[in-house]
């Protein structure tokens, strides 16, 4: 589901690269703020909102990881991102041993 910017397919992780604009980030401060075409944005941008919202679980439940940063959060805090994409591929890891170590026990 969804067109992730960035899939690593052997931790089904999905990583989603996303404008401010287009996907709403601060909306209810931005949204009183369009002045040009404000029907047609409003609407826009909401349903891009509720998409994101919607492949978000879609992915979730197909047992994937999803995360998302902000465009200038890449550009400003490129090392956060990267730690965060680390952070998940580790927690990954860790529960597949958990996984792993438990199915013996059961044997």
């Amino acid at each position: 589901p969804g067109k992730p910017d960035i899939a690593i397919t052997k931790y089904k992780i999905a990583i989603f690269c996303d404008g401010e604009f287009w996907h709403g980030k601060d909306w209810e401060i931005k949204k009183p703020k369009i002045k040009n075409n404000r029907d047609y944005w409003i609407q826009k941008i909401e349903k891009n909102i509720e998409r994101d919202v919607e492949i978000d679980k879609q992915l979730k439940s197909m047992g994937w990881r999803v995360l998302r940063f902000w465009g200038r959060d890449i550009v400003n805090n490129l090392e956060d991102c990267i730690k965060s994409v680390k952070e998940t591929i580790s927690q990954v890891k860790l529960e597949e041993c958990i996984d792993k170590y438990t199915n013996e026990l059961d044997r």
